[in-house]
């Protein structure tokens, strides 16, 4: 239970790499805001959490929305009293060539992916500064260490992650809490499914075949699961993560070694 009575606000916690740190961290006795989009998805994920004895909180929130973002802070204090963790997982993709990539997705791109994660720091930092302590855990990408093909938004966007972990980290480190990132490589979680076409076009390569493409790319041989990310998220979040901060931590099975 290393959890055990802390609480955490997970963003894009209604599916996926969101849903599965949600599961880990109930199991590890840890209460959830599940905050998503997608109320739907938010709430039944809070049903699950609460099933494995734990508290849960759904909220629909669009993260590039600031009074959206105080609203998700506003009723985590109203109902629990305090903050503990914050991960900031909510994040789209939308892969095109430079030629073809208008403003609305990369706007669309910046502010969900970017600025989200700055807005939900900025206000749950306000209470962690008060009680000198708090774990913050951003969602980079393996896009966050290197460029890749029609992805120039998404990986602008994740870099740009890494670059305010590390500055946060600094901002917040005489007050004991610790800022750092996880950059998951080939995942296939629910939003690459509806990708394949896309990908299949980019790649030039019959669709069905994107997973095996890429997955013989992968050292260890295999794809990442939510709970490898998880795992990770789920250690940054520990007491044993305390003299961490300001990492990008990559879980990419040898894909990415910077």
């Amino acid at each position: 239970m290393r959890l055990k009575d802390k609480v955490a606000i997970i963003t894009g916690a209604g599916r996926g790499i969101g849903r599965g740190i949600a599961l880990r961290f109930a199991r590890e006795g840890c209460n959830i805001i599940v905050a998503d989009l997608n109320f739907r998805n938010a709430f039944n994920v809070a049903k699950e959490v609460k099933a494995s004895g734990r508290e849960a909180l759904a909220i629909k929130v669009n993260v590039a929305v600031a009074a959206q973002v105080k609203k998700v802070v506003d009723k985590t204090i109203e109902k629990f009293h305090r903050i503990d963790i914050l991960v900031n997982n909510a994040g789209i993709t939308i892969p095109a060539p430079i030629e073809k990539l208008s403003e609305e997705i990369w706007d669309r791109t910046i502010d969900i992916n970017l600025k989200g994660t700055y807005l939900c720091s900025r206000e749950v930092a306000k209470y962690m500064i008060k009680k000198k302590s708090g774990k913050i855990i951003n969602l980079s990408s393996k896009s966050g260490k290197v460029g890749g093909l029609w992805l120039s938004a998404y990986c602008a966007s994740k870099f740009g992650v890494i670059g305010f972990t590390q500055s946060l980290a600094l901002d917040l480190a005489s007050y004991k809490i610790n800022v750092n990132a996880v950059c998951p490589g080939i995942i296939f979680t629910p939003q690459w499914e509806k990708l394949d076409l896309a990908y299949a076009k980019k790649l030039k390569i019959p669709a069905g075949r994107v997973r095996d493409y890429y997955v013989k790319k992968i050292p260890l041989g295999r794809e990442a699961t939510v709970e490898d990310v998880a795992n990770i998220v789920l250690f940054l979040a520990s007491k044993e993560s305390d003299y961490m901060t300001g990492q990008a931590i990559n879980v990419t099975g040898g894909q990415e070694m910077r």
